[in-house]
């Protein structure tokens, strides 16, 4: 059960009706952003706070790990990650032997179209396995922006030439059938079962696998190495080198958070109140502090009112889209949310924070709506939350 957080005496829901005719909003811009800001989070069990535990697949991805230590990551993977066997291609995904070889496992030994996906830089490619605080993920960053993009196709959009976005420079695959892995999972049963391990034995104990998927079913980040949100070094003011190696932290932490939400709280959607959470932990993370104009910059706000076509904004939407009318509220609504941060944080300023505290600011931001977060009271609605969570969960 989700938590009262609200220090409005009034229903949240009516609150955040109030806010948004404040702002402007019609009456059908209102039920649109109503609809697009409904905060799904749920509240996380006690003991997964306590004691985070890696998800089974991360054994296979150790042992990837260290022999990309070896020979190599790309050399690793390649034989394994049944998609870096195609190379992108539009129409590829609809062919005979792909449909075989992502949906069958069937072996690409013998296919034609199985010429391997190009890398400009596959020596680059480098893979480690990094903590969060909801257990490790193992990590892959591209050498350069061009394989960091055909990775992403490969793995995420069925080896087709799909366009990604200039300000998408991360991305968690989830949901990653390893193929590699039920062959290791097929390979144990037949040693346990020498004597019942006939095609049609094995059919059945498949049928038994696919209803399994925490032993089939995969999740890794993808990063890029370049500036954060297509944002340049200059526009912060700061050094290229620099700017470079913030950016590789902030996006980390933004896919560790999005990785975290999924875990705990049941959710990670392409909605800017996920975004405004990853960003938040990516950008302290980072620098150790929060700079609302470094968020705006990202999702393209710096020059609010105006906006920035090609900031990340527009790629969180909704679907349907929001109306031109609701887009516009949104900006304003996400403008105030990031610079109650600011001041949030500014209050709360410390260095380093202990898990007990990151955890607890998490776990209040999940629990309230992006109204909320924009309103006068935003600051105090934090406070009043990250309180509220330290009690319920024993965090002090």
């Amino acid at each position: 059960m989700r938590l009262l957080t609200s220090a409005v005496a009034m229903d949240s829901l009516q609150f955040c009706t109030d806010r948004l005719a404040a702002y402007g909003a019609n009456e059908s811009e209102i039920l649109e952003l109503l609809t697009y800001n409904q905060n799904v989070f749920t509240s996380p069990q006690r003991e997964h706070l306590y004691q985070p535990q890696s998800e089974p697949y991360l054994a296979t991805w150790e042992q990837y790990a260290q022999e990309s230590a070896i020979v190599g990551t790309y050399a690793t993977l390649q034989p394994h990650l049944v998609q870096l066997q195609f190379p992108i291609l539009a129409g590829i995904s609809e062919t005979a032997d792909y449909r075989a070889a992502t949906r069958k496992g069937k072996s690409t030994a013998q296919m034609k179209t199985a010429t391997g996906l190009i890398l400009l830089a596959p020596e680059q490619l480098q893979l480690y396995i990094h903590q969060t605080l909801a257990g490790s993920i193992p990590v892959l960053v591209a050498g350069n922006r061009s394989d960091f993009i055909s990775l992403v196709q490969a793995l995420t959009k069925r080896n087709e030439p799909q366009p990604i976005p200039d300000s998408m420079g991360s991305c968690i695959v989830g949901g990653y059938n390893n193929w590699h892995r039920v062959r290791q999972y097929k390979q144990q049963w037949l040693e346990k079962n020498p004597h019942q391990c006939s095609e049609a034995d094995w059919a059945v104990e498949f049928q038994k696998l696919i209803q399994r998927k925490e032993l089939y079913q995969d999740q890794f980040i993808l990063l890029s190495r370049g500036a954060y949100s297509n944002v340049t070094a200059t526009e912060l003011g700061l050094e290229e080198l620099q700017w470079l190696e913030l950016s590789l932290k902030i996006r980390l932490e933004h896919e560790c958070t999005h990785y975290v939400t999924r875990r705990w709280f049941g959710s990670m959607r392409n909605n800017i109140l996920d975004e405004l959470i990853a960003d938040y932990r990516g950008i302290v993370s980072a620098i150790g502090d929060y700079r609302a104009n470094w968020f705006l910059h990202f999702v393209g706000l710096e020059a609010f009112p105006g906006y920035r076509q090609g900031g990340r904004l527009e790629n969180y939407r909704g679907s349907p889209p929001l109306s031109a009318g609701a887009f516009k509220i949104l900006q304003a609504l996400v403008k105030n949310a990031a610079e109650n941060l600011e001041l949030f944080a500014q209050k709360y300023r410390q260095s380093p924070r202990s898990r007990q505290e990151e955890m607890a600011i998490l776990l209040a931001l999940t629990t309230l709506r992006l109204e909320e977060l924009a309103s006068q009271q935003g600051v105090s609605l934090i406070e009043i939350a990250m309180n509220s969570q330290k009690t319920y969960y024993l965090l002090e």
